[in-house]
C-alpha cells in the first residue's frame, strides 16, 4: 500500500472503527473508486453488487460504470467549474469544464440534465471525472 492509499484508510478507519485491513496474500491495487470509498469512509466495495445496465443489481461486465444522473446547480463560465446535483440526493458535487465530453461549455446553464462518473479531483475530494449532457428522456408508452 503506497502512503496515499495509507492515509486514506487511516482517515477512514477514523469514521468506522470496524473496518478491517486485508491481511492475507499481497494487497491488492485500490482503483480510483476504492479510493473515493476509503475517503469517505465506506470502506472496500468487495461486498457490494455490480449493477448491470437494466438496473437489477446482477452480473455486468468487471470495469464497467454505469453513469449517474443529475442536473447543473451552478456554473461559473468565467472560472470554468461549477457543481453539479445528483438526480439520487446527497451533496452537490464539483465539475471542471475540461471533464466535459461532446458538447459546449455554454450548454451548462443551470438545471441541465447531465450524466457523470465519479472520480477524485488533484486535492483528493469526490469531483465529476466526466460529464456529458444527458439524453432528452423519452415518455413513457401508452
Amino acid at each position: 500500500m503506497n502512503a496515499r492509499q495509507k492515509r486514506l484508510f487511516e482517515d477512514a478507519l477514523k469514521k468506522n472503527p470496524n473496518l478491517k485491513m486485508p491481511t492475507e496474500g499481497p494487497p491488492p491495487e485500490l482503483t480510483e473508486d476504492d479510493l473515493a470509498l476509503l475517503k469517505q469512509g465506506v470502506g472496500d466495495k468487495s461486498g457490494r453488487p455490480q449493477h448491470s445496465a437494466d438496473g437489477t443489481g446482477e452480473g455486468g461486465e468487471e470495469g464497467e460504470a454505469q453513469p449517474h444522473r443529475g442536473a447543473i446547480m451552478t456554473y461559473f463560465e468565467e472560472k470554468g467549474f461549477g457543481f453539479l446535483r445528483p438526480e439520487n440526493g446527497g451533496k452537490d458535487i464539483f465539475f471542471h469544464v475540461s471533464r466535459l465530453q461532446q458538447a459546449q461549455p455554454t450548454d451548462l446553464v443551470p438545471g441541465t440534465k447531465v450524466l457523470f462518473e465519479l472520480g477524485m479531483d488533484r486535492n483528493g475530494k469526490i469531483a465529476a471525472s466526466a460529464l456529458w449532457i444527458a439524453p432528452p428522456e423519452e415518455p413513457p408508452a401508452a
